[in-house]
């Protein structure tokens, strides 16, 4: 055993004796998706009757947690969620208190925090260290090393099944203040299986992807659709906040080559990955692909650097104007703005005028009951990308370039690509409103 073992060794605690380091009033972060420490925080209620006024930032949270869904745990704990996710909406819907939302975009989320004040613990996630002392935070460092070198403690559960990634991933044990250790399979995402209506999307979108592009894809039908419907393109590179099965899959095929890129050339740039085991067994000691911290991958300014840079998003509904809702129905948060203002932005400001946002969405939902293109957002609804900002909207049924446009223009190019059974009332609506 070296010397770095033994700093290691003498480190180590128990799940028990970390949470005992929370305290009343303090902000506890989490690191998020996949790094997201589930041995910690499935004991964090253990401490609740020691506690008072505890928020515990992160994103995605994959588990339902007792100290965020139990309505006992109301002045003790509340997760404050940059990315709602389901147990988040559900804690929610049953009224417990303990959920809350924080505005935010995504290359923005954990270092807009530490403008009001320091957090006090952040608890994560890591590879065993190696022989010369260094551990890998593996799959993610979105905030995740923004907000280590901001915290009073650092603790990390160290799980032997993570894979070891390259980029930005590397600190010290002498940098950890403690560690756990946790081994367990990392958290996993199954691809989903695209139907008819999400690969007809997908087919639009590839329409606007040339070969040479960088793409941004996320992880969802859509975008698994986009995937698929790319197999016949070439050389594309990649630059996006999530690494994804697809995009795997892709190199694999020899379609995603990186060998064209303007920026980060020859290699997959992301900040966090969340997919299947085949993907973090990829990702193991594999040097095409960097992790980077999120204020620096979503920054538009870095962005707009690649070369074709296309941005694919999806929303919930868009109006008339061109106003992209992505994360809430009226008042009722559904998920998070995320990197799609980041990218949207980055792709339309693109250093070689060849880049491109797009925006995708099923032109209707509730079985064919509802519209996604309205006249106008519901009250209350976040308006997640700004109507000036917005390029190509994708459904089904076609393609409808905003950009440039005026009101009248955007009006019917929207009710162009609409659900047909909805086009008239759409059309009747809009000369009512004085936009056709």
């Amino acid at each position: 055993m070296n010397h770095f073992q033994d700093i290691y060794k003498n480190k180590i605690i128990s799940i028990e004796e970390a949470v005992q380091f929370i305290k009343s009033d303090i902000d506890v972060i989490v690191a998020q998706c996949a790094s997201e420490p589930q041995g910690c925080m499935s004991k964090f209620h253990l401490v609740k009757d020691q506690v008072r006024n505890v928020k515990v930032f992160s994103v995605l949270t994959l588990k339902p947690y007792d100290f965020y869904m139990k309505h006992e745990m109301k002045g003790h704990f509340e997760l404050c969620s940059w990315f709602h996710a389901p147990g988040s909406r559900q804690a929610i819907k049953e009224g417990t208190g303990t959920v809350t939302y924080v505005p935010n975009m995504l290359h923005r989320s954990a270092t807009d925090r530490l403008k009001v004040r320091r957090p006090h613990i952040f608890f994560g996630t890591c590879t065993p260290p190696d022989n010369q002392g260094f551990i890998s935070l593996s799959l993610g460092i979105t905030y995740e090393k923004d907000v280590i070198d901001a915290a009073e403690i650092v603790i990390l559960e160290v799980n032997d099944q993570l894979p070891r990634t390259f980029g930005d991933t590397h600190i010290h044990v002498k940098d950890v203040n403690n560690f756990v250790e946790f081994s367990q399979t990392p958290p996993t995402l199954p691809s989903p299986n695209p139907d008819e209506t999400a690969m007809k999307i997908g087919s639009n979108i590839a329409e606007l992807v040339e070969d040479g592009s960088t793409i941004q894809l996320g992880i969802g039908e859509i975008p698994n659709a986009a995937a698929l419907s790319l197999r016949d393109k070439k050389d594309l590179g990649v630059h996006t906040e999530m690494m994804v099965d697809s995009m795997m899959e892709l190199y694999n095929m020899g379609v995603i080559t990186n060998k064209k890129k303007a920026f980060h050339k020859d290699k997959f740039v992301c900040t966090f990955a969340m997919g299947s085991e085949k993907l973090y067994k990829w990702l193991h000691n594999n040097p095409t692909v960097e992790f980077l911290r999120g204020k620096y991958v979503n920054d538009p300014c870095m962005v707009r650097k690649n070369s074709k840079m296309v941005s694919i998003n999806t929303c919930i509904m868009v109006d008339f104007t061109g106003q992209v809702a992505s994360e809430s129905i009226g008042i009722n948060q559904y998920s998070g703005t995320g990197g799609q203002t980041d990218t949207a932005v980055g792709a339309i400001e693109g250093f070689d005028g060849k880049g491109k946002s797009i925006i995708a969405c099923r032109a209707s939902a509730k079985d064919g009951k509802i519209s996604t293109i309205v006249p106008t957002l519901p009250e209350g609804t976040a308006v997640t990308l700004h109507r000036s900002n917005t390029d190509y909207i994708v459904t089904e049924h076609g393609i409808a370039r905003l950009t440039g446009l005026t009101v009248k223009e955007r009006t019917q190019a929207l009710i162009n690509i609409a659900h047909p059974g909805f086009r008239e009332e759409l059309r009747q609506k809009a000369l009512s409103m004085g936009y056709l």
